[in-house]
């Protein structure tokens, strides 16, 4: 039996998303970026596709970060 305080952060989790992520950018000498956000991966979704589905995502939004250097990347549950 799960305690209240687990039924909590697992209702919050889905409403925000079950993972959190930063994502920092580089063009040396140009222009870099970070974003940050929450997502809920697809149930046979990896660590890669998350990372390429943000590539791809950041990239189709910010065209000049379509060749940039990635300088940070995490993915992480999003819970205490």
């Amino acid at each position: 039996m799960s305690s209240q305080t687990e039924q909590n952060t697992m209702a919050t989790a889905q409403q925000h998303g079950s993972h959190h992520y930063v994502l920092t950018l580089d063009m040396p000498g140009r222009i870099a970026g970070t974003w940050h956000g929450t997502v809920t991966p697809g149930p046979t979704s990896t660590r890669n596709d998350m990372f390429l589905w943000l590539r791809e995502r950041i990239s189709s939004e910010n065209p000049e970060f379509a060749r940039a250097n990635v300088v940070f990347f995490s993915l992480e549950p999003n819970r205490l």
